[in-house]
Order: C-alpha cells, then sequence, then structure tokens
C-alpha cells in the first residue's frame, strides 16, 4: 500500500489498489494476464465460501491457492508482486453457517481455524469481519461493542499462532460496507476506530493496526454508483488513524474513475468478472448453435442449460430473492430475474462436473472450427480487469512498487 502511492502528493490522486476475487481458475489467469500487461499489481481477495479448508465452492484450500496463484503467474510471466487477501473472515459470513444455524462458539471457532490456515497457507493479508450476529442481526444492526471485542479476539488469535510459529507478519482489514453491520454512519465508524485502538493497545497489538477499513461508499449488490462525497469523508477519518478506505461491492460500477480523486486506498471486484465469464459462454454457445445445431444430434455442449441446473440445484440462488419473491420457486420467478440469478449465480458452479464436461465439449466443438474458446474467454474477463486497473490509475505502477520493495 505504501509502495504504491510512494511519491503521490496528499491532496492528489492516488491510485487504488484493486484486488479480484478468485471465482475460478479462469478469473485468476486472466488477472494475472491482465496485470502482467497493465504492469500493476496483483492482488486476490478470497472469501470463506470460495477458499476454506473444506476447499470451499473452488476445491482450492489456503494453501493450495497460494500455490495455484503463484504457479500461474510463472506460467503467464507475471514477476511482480502476488498480494493473497482473506475476504470477509468472520461468523456467519460461510454460508453453512447461516443456512444450519451455528452456535456463536461454533461459528467463532471455525472463523479461527480458516485464519490460522490462511497465515500457514501464506495469505498476506486477513480481512477481519465481526458485522453479522446470526440470526439477531435480521432487522438491526448488531451493537458495535460487540463488532469491536470480536475482532479484536480474532485478531488476537491469529498474532498468537503467527507469532508462535514464526509466520511472516501480515496485513489486516477490518470492518464492512454492510448496513447491518453498524459501520454505515460516522460517529458509529468513529466509535469502531477508537474502540479497536484502545483494545490493541491494551493487548499489545498496536503493530498490527489494519491497513484499510471497508466502510459503505454507496455501492451494494443492486447500486452501482460510488459515492465520492461519503468516501472523502471516511479517508479524511481514516488518514488520523493511519490506515486507508476499502471499498466492497465494486462489481459494475459506473464511476471507478472517482476512486483514485477520493483516494480510496482499495476496492475488491468478484461477481463482476465472474458474470463476464458467463456472457462470453453465452456468446460462444450462441456460435456453437450456429455450428453444430441443437442437442438432437448429440453435439451440441449444453453448457447454458447445465450451468442453470447448477445454479438451480445450489439452492444459492434463494437468497436474493427480493422480498416480493419470497417463498417462490425458481420457476415462479420472471425471466429476467431468473437470467439474474443465474448470471450471478454461476460463480458457484464453475468446477461442478456437469459443468466442466459440458465446457469442455463447447471448446472441442468449436475448436474444429478454429474457435479457441478459452482464450476468448481469458481475454473477455481480462479486459473487465484491465477497465479497472485503467480507472485506479494502477497501469505503469509496478516499476514503482518493485523499487519500493526493493529499498527495504
Amino acid at each position: 500500500m505504501t509502495a504504491l502511492r510512494q511519491g503521490v502528493s496528499e491532496g492528489q490522486p492516488a491510485p487504488t489498489s484493486l484486488a479480484v476475487c478468485p471465482t475460478s481458475p479462469s478469473v485468476v489467469r486472466a488477472a494475472i494476464r491482465a496485470c502482467r500487461g497493465a504492469q500493476a499489481p496483483l492482488a486476490f481477495a478470497a472469501t470463506l465460501n470460495q477458499v476454506d479448508t473444506d476447499g470451499g465452492y473452488t476445491g482450492w484450500t489456503p494453501a493450495r491457492f497460494v500455490q495455484l496463484a503463484r504457479e500461474t503467474a510463472i506460467e503467464e510471466g507475471y514477476r511482480g508482486p502476488i498480494i493473497v487477501g482473506l475476504d470477509h473472515g468472520g461468523p456467519w459470513l460461510k454460508e453453512v453457517q447461516r443456512r444450519e444455524n451455528w452456535a456463536v462458539e461454533r461459528a467463532m471457532a471455525a472463523v479461527k481455524g480458516s485464519l490460522l490456515a490462511c497465515l500457514e497457507g501464506g495469505y498476506d493479508l486477513l480481512h477481519i469481519d465481526t458485522t453479522i450476529d446470526w440470526p439477531q442481526d435480521s432487522d438491526r444492526p448488531v451493537p458495535i461493542q460487540l463488532v469491536t471485542r470480536r475482532t479484536l479476539e480474532l485478531i488476537g488469535e491469529a498474532e498468537a499462532f503467527r507469532r508462535a510459529r514464526g509466520l511472516s507478519p501480515v496485513s489486516y482489514e477490518v470492518g464492512t460496507e454492510e448496513v447491518h453491520g453498524g459501520l454505515a454512519d460516522m460517529d458509529t465508524f468513529r466509535l469502531f476506530l477508537e474502540g479497536l485502538k484502545a483494545g490493541l493497545a491494551e493487548r499489545g497489538l498496536s503493530d498490527v493496526w489494519p491497513c484499510f477499513v471497508v466502510g459503505k461508499v454507496g455501492t451494494d449488490l443492486h447500486t452501482t454508483e460510488f459515492d465520492p462525497k461519503v468516501a472523502g469523508q471516511l479517508t479524511q477519518i481514516l488518514a488520523q488513524y493511519g490506515s486507508a478506505l476499502k471499498g466492497h461491492y465494486t462489481d459494475w460500477v459506473s464511476n471507478p474513475e472517482a476512486y483514485p480523486r477520493a483516494r480510496v486506498g482499495g476496492a475488491n471486484v468478484g461477481p463482476e468478472f465472474s458474470e463476464v465469464e458467463y456472457n462470453a459462454l453465452a456468446e460462444l454457445s450462441r456460435r456453437e448453435q450456429e455450428l453444430v445445431g441443437t442437442n438432437e444430434d448429440g453435439r451440441h455442449s449444453g453448457v447454458l442449460a447445465a450451468i442453470r441446473r447448477g445454479v438451480i440445484g445450489s439452492g444459492r440462488w434463494a437468497r436474493w430473492r427480493l422480498p416480493g419473491e419470497r417463498g417462490k420457486s425458481f420457476d415462479e420467478l420472471s425471466p429476467e430475474r431468473q437470467d439474474w440469478m443465474v448470471r450471478t449465480g454461476c460463480r458457484y458452479v464453475w468446477l461442478e462436473p456437469s459443468v466442466v464436461a459440458s465446457r469442455g465439449a463447447l471448446c472441442a466443438n468449436l475448436a474444429s472450427a478454429g474457435i479457441d474458446a478459452e482464450e476468448t474467454v481469458l481475454s473477455g474477463i481480462g479486459e473487465s480487469i484491465r477497465r479497472y486497473c485503467r480507472a485506479f490509475a494502477l497501469e505503469g505502477t509496478l516499476p514503482r512498487i518493485e523499487a519500493a520493495i526493493s529499498s527495504l
């Protein structure tokens, strides 16, 4: 973070770090290619649903994901630093814990186990997010004192383990953009920071003060307009503590170029890249239709149907039902909402055997016509990532970062 902003005057636009959520092998490879081409730093932010001790929906443990990222970087000729971070590390942020109504003791113990696995696996940054108190917070914010206490507990556990094992220092990120997190107004934001500062000092952990604090900057699952005014207020507050502002829900944001001007330190993007992957496959499927016809001859891959079946079968789509859709089955939703659910939920099923098989058939069918389907997919995802690199003023910053690191 310091290296990225080295040489940038106070009050001037500063590069915003981009963290890519590793929703699929294609997204990981495309991110590495895009950052190599843009000469931009490479960072990943993996949720516990994506990457965890049980493999998550990608099949990757923390150690395996770090290994995969490094191996792919070598294959693609990327020689810069690779930052691997945990996104939303906290109780009940892994879907199974909410679905099965885990007790607080069990949820906290599981998160601690995941944090230790991330540290052993070689992660560089841990996002500690304790802003859910399932199921008590369904209609009201979590008391900020509870958020602070659990944040301190998880950081303390991680640091005790890291130091006992002699592992390399890691950076921390705290907070969330969710309204139920209680960090949506300035007074609560300050109260959280003061409580965290005092608690870390009491535990002798002032040296691990978080480099990022997540704030609500106007974007969410259904809103794509970044609010530079609110972001500016938050960055001013955080400057007093030595932290940078982090934005989540940056997917499809309409004004990404405003992030550096507001001096936002970082932003995470995930579902957008998975949707780009789906859109590319949809276009390739249409081209396949023109070449080989329908399923009747047994040659058409049926990749879109496989993805749709996978999303419906996962049941994860139900979490995105709007108030007027509660209790409805998937087939009872409007065609537009069904399409949105599939495009949004496809990230959960990329590695399902039926999806992998149909995608392989798609590639084989198109290869016979001289079309490299996977390269087309990677190109589409890569361009989406490059869009953020350009907007966040990241292009060409890698030489400066490498020089700063080598001087340490």
